[in-house]
């Protein structure tokens, strides 16, 4: 495929990316090497899309993305932010349920929850309590690069003593300076009214950027952001998730269906709740007789006896399905496309295509998972990929199902040092999951085709006879002629006001001279 140049501001901002990092070079790498993390500065030296983030912040002013940089990057050495682990921060701050990240907006973006009235403000829990935020959005950027998040501060129930000023500076500075285009919006939901000259001070923190994104709004307003799917009932909503520690709440991924029945593998179920998941699967996707177990594979074997097979059916299954334009360099695996799977509303944007390529010498096992089980058939769901092969994944929608950006999609994958029969749902219990690498995509959903179709039939003039689509063109073109006509008679009769108001101006000017004149001959 012939490479495309790149275009003016593509360019420009190529520059700027490199100008930042030779200046952040010469100006504060060379004197304060102790003062940043060198994890930290070496991202930075990589990864241009947290440059660009940073610049993109500061509308391209590298003196103010500078600035920035120093402040975050210094802060995050402060704090041990790469540091930061679930076994770091104390576990009552967990247990709170105070803070967590659950659910989607109608954006598709994810929730960031603050319950306000669970927090007591105190000055010997501070330290941790800023490292317990920092873990969450360390986490959630780790898990989801470069997707934002919404902020809700349920302020439900929450009072004077609750309210921690200093606390919620620092909250705001996350957003304004540690992580740069992080912030979609700030909701405030049901804020007391007692309340209100404390939020007048943190608006005055926020600066521009951050007060644009800034909502208040009632329990019946909230649902202007954020779907009732995903709403507690407190605000009118039909979320049923109640908060609760272990596990963190923020893995919202389920293994999907495949087209020829369910493959359950999920490495923290015991194993007799897998066999009733599968059980439900079964009976909830289609309604055949024939029962299909998890299966116990020997993959030499499997791929000399399925390849003709699958040949023949590889094109047939990725038939019709959108395919991938952009990869992601992983571990084990290169994940196409790299971001974001597109479905449409029409019957042919109903399949998307996975591309997963083995970059390593020993076979990869793969599972697939959603947010949405429900809506999305994935084929196939779980199985492995052999060295230097690749695996094409059939993502399509279900039924009437439509695609939301509040979709998202988890590929798991795991190196099989051991060749040969290995029972899969065994192997994802065993494996340590520190081995796992995890890539993840979000669903963009396509504008319709159907307003040009729409526009068709709105437009009566396309069934007309052609005599009678004439007259309606010549009545039309004698409409518009009048109405300029008309224009031009109201501007000339204003032309003539004009002139009038003027004359009368000139002859009380003449007059009020006259007298003047009159008055200074007269002898005293």
């Amino acid at each position: 495929m012939a490479e495309v140049e790149p275009h003016e501001g593509e360019q420009d901002l190529e520059k700027k990316i490199e100008e930042t990092r030779q200046r952040f070079n010469n100006e504060l790498l060379q004197d304060s090497t102790e003062k940043y993390d060198p994890r930290d500065v070496e991202r930075l030296q990589t990864d241009d899309s947290l440059v660009e983030g940073y610049l993109t912040w500061r509308i391209y002013n590298v003196d103010d993305a500078l600035k920035m940089i120093d402040e975050s990057l210094h802060w995050r050495k402060e704090y041990g932010v790469n540091d930061i682990n679930e076994s770091t921060i104390p576990r009552w701050m967990f247990e709170t349920g105070a803070v967590y990240l659950h659910g989607y907006d109608k954006e598709g973006n994810k929730l960031f929850w603050f319950k306000v009235k669970l927090h007591v403000k105190d000055a010997k829990t501070v330290i941790d309590k800023k490292k317990y935020i920092a873990f969450w959005l360390e986490r959630y950027a780790k898990k989801e690069p470069g997707m934002p998040l919404t902020v809700v501060f349920d302020m439900t129930d929450s009072g004077l003593s609750n309210v921690d000023m200093e606390f919620v500076k620092y909250i705001i500075n996350c957003f304004k300076v540690y992580y740069p285009k992080f912030l979609s919006k700030m909701i405030i939901v049901d804020m007391p009214w007692i309340l209100n000259a404390a939020w007048k001070i943190v608006k005055s923190w926020l600066g521009p950027e951050a007060i644009s994104k800034l909502r208040f709004a009632s329990k019946s307003e909230v649902q202007t952001y954020i779907g009732p799917e995903y709403l507690p009932p407190h605000m009118g909503g039909t979320d049923s998730f109640k908060y609760s520690y272990p596990p963190l709440p923020d893995d919202d991924f389920q293994t999907p269906i495949c087209d020829n029945g369910p493959i359950v593998s999920d490495d923290d179920r015991e194993s007799k709740e897998g066999d009733l998941d599968v059980k439900d699967a079964l009976e909830s996707s289609f309604t055949s007789d024939v029962v299909v177990k998890p299966k116990k594979v020997n993959f030499l074997e499997q791929s000399l006896r399925s390849e003709d097979n699958d040949k023949g059916d590889a094109s047939a299954r990725t038939k019709g399905a959108r395919k991938p334009l952009t990869t992601f360099k992983g571990s084990l695996l290169d994940v196409s496309p790299a971001e974001e799977l597109s479905f449409g509303s029409g019957e042919t944007e109903k399949k998307s295509l996975i591309i997963l390529n083995n970059v390593v010498k020993n076979q990869v096992a793969f599972k697939v998972r959603t947010t949405a089980p429900d809506k999305y058939r994935v084929k196939p769901s779980s199985s492995c990929c052999e060295p230097g092969a690749s695996v094409d994944i059939v993502v399509s929608l279900h039924g009437g199902s439509q695609a939301s950006p509040q979709d998202r999609f988890l590929i798991m994958a795991a190196e099989m040092e051991s060749a040969g029969s290995q029972d899969l749902s065994q192997f994802w219990k065993e494996v340590p999951k520190t081995k796992i690498m995890e890539h993840r995509l979000r669903c963009h959903v396509l504008e319709s085709a159907k307003p040009a179709i729409k526009s068709f039939k709105d437009n009566p003039m396309e069934t007309m006879p052609i005599e009678q689509q004439e007259l309606n063109i010549a009545l039309m073109r004698v409409t518009a002629c009048t109405s300029r006509l008309e224009e031009k008679l109201n501007n000339t009769l204003w032309l003539q006001k004009v002139l009038i108001v003027l004359v009368v101006v000139l002859v009380m000017l003449n007059l009020l001279c006259l007298h003047l004149l009159g008055t200074a001959q007269r002898p005293s």
